[in-house]
């Protein structure tokens, strides 16, 4: 018997073993599969469905991880747990988390932060470093886009301050959806009281998972959405900074 843990299992879609955009140094990514938002703009769209993927036990995951220590050790790396949405597994992940922890490895979780809290406490004891999607700060917008509320997302994003566990947040600038000034005032006003924020990223709209929703037979509403320019990027980027004015 290894760990505490043994017995869980977790569904996973899919590894990538060198990421190097989801938290600091290389990464071993895990994504999870399920997710309890239906965003527009998705490029993961294939991991929405929940009971789906393969499983994994949490030690087969780490033992995956081990393959890859010594460039996670030489970049400063560790593992990062994704989507989908990792938290609707908050117990597996956790289990992961707590074996990772026990090599001494950097534990990231990117996440909606659509959770309540009582789920995510023991996750959340093991993580490292949040990087936190910012869909939006508009509670009717945002239902627009993601099909829920953002309560939990707001609650959960102050838990984690009050935790003092470091924020990375991310938001994905959409022209006509996510990139009116005031509503990026007001995502700003809201980032500033959260005192653990240690980066804030804009990412421009594209059109790249497109092909999985037709794959899927299902219509992609915003194909015909520009890409923002780098302009506009770094405007959303200033506001979100408070640097603006």
């Amino acid at each position: 018997m290894w760990g505490e843990g043994v017995d869980i299992k977790g569904r996973i879609h899919s590894f990538e073993s060198f990421g190097t955009v989801d938290g600091p140094g290389i990464r071993f990514v895990v994504f999870m599969q399920g997710c309890p938002l239906r965003c527009l703009y998705c490029h993961n769209r294939d991991t929405w469905e929940i009971g789906v993927g393969e499983e994994y036990t949490p030690q087969e995951v780490i033992e995956r991880m081990q393959k890859y220590m010594s460039y996670m050790e030489f970049s400063g790396g560790g593992i990062t747990i994704t989507g989908g949405e990792p938290t609707l597994q908050a117990e597996f992940v956790a289990e992961v988390f707590r074996l990772a922890k026990g090599l001494n490895v950097h534990t990231t979780l990117d996440t909606n932060g659509f959770v309540d809290i009582g789920v995510a406490k023991k996750l959340l004891s093991y993580t490292d470093l949040v990087l936190l999607d910012i869909k939006h700060i508009d509670e009717k917008k945002h239902r627009s886009i993601t099909g829920v509320s953002n309560e939990k997302v707001k609650k959960f994003s102050e838990y984690v301050s009050q935790k003092e566990i470091p924020l990375w947040i991310r938001y994905v600038l959409i022209p006509g959806f996510t990139n009116d000034e005031n509503d990026l005032k007001l995502t700003a006003e809201f980032i500033k009281q959260l005192g653990t924020v240690e980066k804030i990223e804009v990412l421009p709209y594209h059109n790249m998972g497109e092909y999985k929703w037709k794959e899927l037979g299902e219509k992609y509403r915003l194909k015909d959405i520009k890409i923002p320019t780098e302009e506009e990027v770094e405007k959303a980027t200033q506001i979100l900074l408070g640097k603006d004015n």
